[in-house]
């Protein structure tokens, strides 16, 4: 029997590749397990002299379970403003055939290029005259509107992966347009609708200049603005704001585990097949 010979230059990049990766990781983790003096005389790779919890402690001492629960009101909202939407609206592209429907999804095309930062002054004059300005509904609204331009993108590519012979069968058996929706489309499409979910969950989870220049008072605040609170006019508490980082992003992180897969096939333009 033939032997394959050991691919050593394969082995030695996806060792370079573990370094480059695990490094970060490490040195986040360990820091959040060291007190700031600890950290400072020893450096960020030396393991922690004495191990320690306070750090995560003093995250959730400071309002942090506020932040938390803020940022998980904002996602969930966006993320079901987007199920919503998107979904009717792809499906509307994809088989619609009048120029309205043509003129729409263009519409939607040029949100791409427009910039959320081109568009924060004039946004921030239409909350505040809307009276939303300091609330929670005030940075869904706009964080949701600017998640559905790449959410429709993707959900209509992968809706026009579903073959044409599969909706010319449910019309023959008398199926409404409805009912094609709810039994052939969604279900063909579940790696697209995983997709646009991870994708405006991370919009919304990330979201930072939303939350800057729409709200100001501490119980609207969300966690990308609460780690803030760990640099002071003396420095900044490196252990105490890791320790935030990590506990703010395992709720995500969790999300893109159990989505992954559909995650890379919606990206992937395999929706249907």
């Amino acid at each position: 029997m033939s032997r394959t010979r050991p691919n050593f230059l394969a082995g030695f990049g996806s060792l370079v590749w573990l370094l480059v990766v695990g490094l970060p990781l490490y040195v986040m983790l360990v820091a959040t397990f060291q007190s700031r003096p600890d950290y400072a005389a020893n450096g960020p790779l030396a393991l922690p002299g004495r191990f320690t919890l306070d750090n995560y402690l003093d995250v959730l001492d400071s309002g942090f379970a506020q932040y938390f629960l803020n940022t998980l009101v904002v996602t969930v909202c966006v993320v079901g403003i987007v199920l919503l939407l998107v979904p009717p609206l792809a499906y509307t592209i994809v088989r619609g055939r009048g120029r309205a429907t043509g003129t729409v999804f263009r519409l939607f095309l040029l949100g791409l290029a427009i910039p959320s930062q081109a568009v924060i002054v004039p946004m921030f004059f239409v909350i505040s005259e809307a009276g939303l300005y300091d609330s929670l509904i005030g940075v869904i609204l706009p964080t949701a509107a600017f998640a559905m331009p790449v959410s429709t993108l993707i959900l209509s590519g992968v809706m026009r992966d579903i073959t044409p012979d599969l909706y010319e069968a449910m019309t023959v058996d008398g199926a409404s347009p409805r009912r094609v929706f709810f039994q052939l489309v969604l279900p063909l499409s579940r790696s697209g609708l995983s997709t646009i979910v991870v994708f405006s969950a991370l919009q919304a989870w990330n979201g930072f200049l939303f939350p800057l220049v729409l709200t100001q008072s501490a119980e609207t605040k969300v966690i990308t603005l609460g780690l803030y609170e760990f640099q002071t006019e003396h420095g900044v508490d490196t252990p105490g704001l890791l320790a935030a980082v990590v506990l703010s992003m395992l709720p995500i992180l969790l999300v893109y585990l159990f989505a992954r897969r559909s995650l890379v096939q919606g990206l992937m333009g395999v929706g249907g097949k």
